[in-house]
């Protein structure tokens, strides 16, 4: 323990709260990325399975739940620059 702080208390300072929110962003942008690509590949390979012109446009479909991510990790620097 440092000077005395308890277990609990380590985390209520400013640096823990920062890196706590920090974790929350990666985590729900990751969790919400995975959901929607999922459910995007899913109907991607279905419709591929009926046309297979519809590749491109399916690879693209999947890719932009991607970039949730991106604005996630974006935002947790910017918590941790503060």
């Amino acid at each position: 323990m440092v000077d005395g702080a308890t277990a609990g208390s380590l985390f209520l300072d400013a640096e823990g709260m920062k890196a706590l929110g920090a974790s929350i962003a990666i985590a729900v942008t990751g969790l919400a990325s995975a959901i929607a690509e999922k459910d995007i590949g899913t109907a991607a390979i279905g419709a591929m399975a009926e046309n297979e012109g519809l590749f491109g446009k399916g690879l693209i479909l999947t890719v932009i739940p991607e970039t949730i991510v991106i604005f996630g990790l974006v935002v947790a620097l910017l918590i941790n620059s503060a």
